[in-house]
Order: C-alpha cells, then sequence, then structure tokens
C-alpha cells in the first residue's frame, strides 16, 4: 500500500491565500534509492482518494485505482499530487468570465501557482522524473477545464492532460477558439463524459457528452493523431464522482501508460 501525506496551510503567493495539498506515493517509494517517479497532478484533491480525511464519501479513489494497475503490471507506479480546492472554486478554475453564470475569471493566478510554486516544491522534496512526458494533470467538470488549460498554456510543463467531464463549454465555448493549433510537443489528452451527461447548476444547461465529442473533434482538427488522443462517452454516464472513480482506472492506463 502507499501512503498519502496531508499538507495544509501551504501558502500560494500568487493567490494570497494558503491550499490543502494530498500527496501520495507507491508502495516502495524510497528517495534513497535513485529512482524517480512520474507525476500526477490532480484538482479537486478532497476528493480524489480513498482516505478517513477526505470531504465526500464516493471519491474517486485514485489510491486504490493506481495500485490495483500497478499490480496488474499495466502502469508503472506515480506519485500523485491532489491539490484542494479554495473557497471560490467556479472562479479559480476559469480561465475565462462566464457571463451567463456571473463568474469572474480567477484562473490565471492559479496557473502561476501550479507551474511556479507548486511543482518546483513537489520536484526539490520528491523524488521526481522530469519532464513534460513524466508529468501529468487531471481534473473532472472545472477541474477538468482548468487542467486542460494548463495543458495548453504549458505543454512544456504537462504532456499528458486528462478531462473528465470537462466544462469545455464554459465562457462561450472559448477554449475551443483559443486551442488553435497543435502544440508539437510530445503530447497525450484522455477526455471523457456520459453520452447524455447534462447539468444546469449554475444557470444554463451544460452538455457534456456533446461538448466533449465536439472538443475531440476540435483536437483531430488540429492535427492530434490517435495515439495522442483518447475520447470515451459513457452511456449511463452522470455528472458525479462516483462515475469518474469508475471511469477513472481506464483513464489512467491510458494516459499513464
Amino acid at each position: 500500500m502507499g501512503s498519502i501525506q496531508i499538507i495544509r496551510d501551504f501558502f500560494s503567493p500568487q493567490e494570497g491565500f494558503p491550499r490543502t495539498l494530498r500527496i501520495y506515493t507507491p508502495h516502495g517509494y524510497d528517495p534513497s534509492s535513485g529512482h524517480r517517479y512520474p507525476v500526477l497532478y490532480m484538482q479537486d484533491g478532497q476528493n480524489v482518494f480513498a482516505h478517513p480525511e477526505s470531504a465526500v464519501y464516493d471519491t474517486w479513489c485514485a489510491n486504490h485505482a493506481m495500485e490495483r494497475l500497478v499490480g496488474e503490471g499495466r502502469l508503472e507506479p506515480w506519485i500523485i499530487v491532489a491539490v484542494d480546492h479554495g473557497l471560490a472554486r467556479l472562479a479559480e478554475y476559469s480561465p475565462w468570465d462566464e457571463p451567463r453564470s456571473q463568474v469572474t475569471a480567477r484562473a490565471e493566478p492559479y496557473v502561476r501557482f501550479f507551474v511556479d510554486t507548486l511543482k518546483p516544491f513537489i520536484d526539490s522534496h520528491w523524488s521526481t522524473r522530469q519532464g513534460s512526458e513524466w508529468t501529468g494533470v487531471m481534473g473532472s467538470s472545472l477541474g477538468g477545464l482548468i487542467s486542460l488549460y494548463l495543458g495548453w498554456k504549458h505543454p512544456e510543463v504537462f504532456g499528458r492532460i486528462g478531462g473528465l467531464s470537462p466544462s469545455v463549454m464554459w465562457g462561450y465555448n472559448r477554449l475551443f477558439e483559443e486551442w488553435t493549433s497543435h502544440s508539437r510537443r510530445w503530447t497525450r489528452i484522455y477526455l471523457d463524459a456520459g453520452l447524455h451527461e447534462t447539468i444546469d447548476p449554475v444557470g444554463f444547461v451544460m452538455r457534456y457528452g456533446e461538448a466533449t465529442r465536439d472538443f475531440y473533434f476540435h483536437l483531430k482538427r488540429l492535427g492530434y493523431a490517435d495515439h495522442e488522443l483518447f475520447l470515451v462517452l459513457e452511456p449511463e454516464g452522470l455528472h458525479r464522482e462516483l462515475d469518474w472513480q469508475r471511469r477513472l482506472p481506464l483513464a489512467l492506463r491510458w494516459l499513464l501508460s
């Protein structure tokens, strides 16, 4: 079994407030051995691990999924760094304003925190493998949007990007307008959603299956090849942790292999 360390009050100078980090290290992790591990960064960290101090009962159980895949020989062990959201989740994960929901974007400080503070801290305190090919970022819903945004804006840092039910329709489909070319870097992008998944939590109907499928074909038109891009549309998928938990093993197996 791996272990999970929780760091509370990890200060984000770019945002001006502390965050909570939850760091999973795999079974056998020993920095003195000289072995270095790839790292997956995940949004909404309070919902990521099967752990007594997680926020909800039906979490993603990412630690169990990783251990099962490693035990089956499908993956090498990865470190997982899960970052809790702050008090203004919608704004923090919004690269652009969403007038329909009266949300003002505050993602840029969060992105700078991720790239300039968080990743250097992890690389200096854990035995990590360098390079974008060995660094992933993943999230769901708006956490999926900000993960895609991080990978698009910083392909030199994040080569593996996972968006589960990503809110690519946010800001009137702004991600489609901004992501206009292939990064020309090593890239692997996993996308999924429920085929008929819709929610209306903030003033307009968000059609996740339709939007995720459209974004997949948008990236295909930009030149992303089949070995770089993968889409899953689950017929009965809903917008909740239990469904992301169910799809996570496939997401990890494809994205991190």
